[in-house]
């Protein structure tokens, strides 16, 4: 059982969901980045390529910018349909859109989609069940960033408000170089056409980019 939300999101939960549960969809930075590390640095849970775990020493974040923490309006999808979310080895995973998110980021105005797996949906004990996926693109993919995209987990909002914090923005699976996962890749209709500097860097490695 792999551990990002990206694989939470297609396979059934064993123990590790448990552990995962506790800083998956945290507001608190410390807890989600000291959480990701020592995930890492668990060989049963972690992404890294055998030869860049022996060697770990940490991921790459930008530093905690707060005008990057901006509350976001909720609109609750009605009348959607599954479908198919192209992920990164050409096939597709189902997901429901389940609502709209509506923001400010430096007096630009901007939507993502948030989205749950049929998997978790249709689950009666994921632990996954409260949180919603928000996957995204920015312009810093590429280069910054990994160019496939980041991702967002948030919870199911109780009102027409919710936080919306990219300093907890991490990378999928697919972004440290191994091939076996099969990570969701963001929706046209999620990439924002500004910078998003917070969150998770790309993955360096002596010298190297994942």
């Amino acid at each position: 059982m792999k551990s990002l939300l990206l694989t939470f999101l297609i396979l059934v939960c064993s123990t590790a969901c448990t552990k995962a549960q506790t800083f998956y969809g945290t507001s608190d930075l410390k807890t989600f980045r000291d959480g990701r590390d020592a995930e890492f640095r668990e060989r049963r849970l972690s992404p890294l390529k055998q030869e860049d775990f022996i060697a770990f020493k940490g991921l790459n974040y930008f530093p905690e910018e707060k005008k990057y923490v901006v509350t976001a309006r909720f609109e609750k999808s009605a009348d959607e349909k599954t479908f198919g979310m192209p992920a990164s080895n050409g096939t597709s995973l189902t997901y429901l859109k389940i609502g709209v998110l509506r923001f400010n980021l430096d007096g630009a105005d901007y939507v993502l989609n948030a989205y749950q797996s049929e998997a978790i949906l249709q689950s009666k004990t994921s632990p996954y069940k409260n949180l919603i996926f928000v996957p995204f693109k920015d312009l810093t993919n590429g280069k910054e960033t990994y160019g496939g995209g980041r991702y967002l987990d948030i919870t199911k909002p109780e009102s027409d408000e919710v936080s919306l914090n990219f300093n907890l923005a991490y990378n999928p699976n697919c972004a440290y170089g191994n091939e076996k996962y099969a990570c969701p890749i963001p929706p046209r209709d999620n990439s924002l056409q500004t910078e998003i500097k917070a969150g998770e860097k790309i993955f360096e490695y002596f010298g190297k980019q994942h």
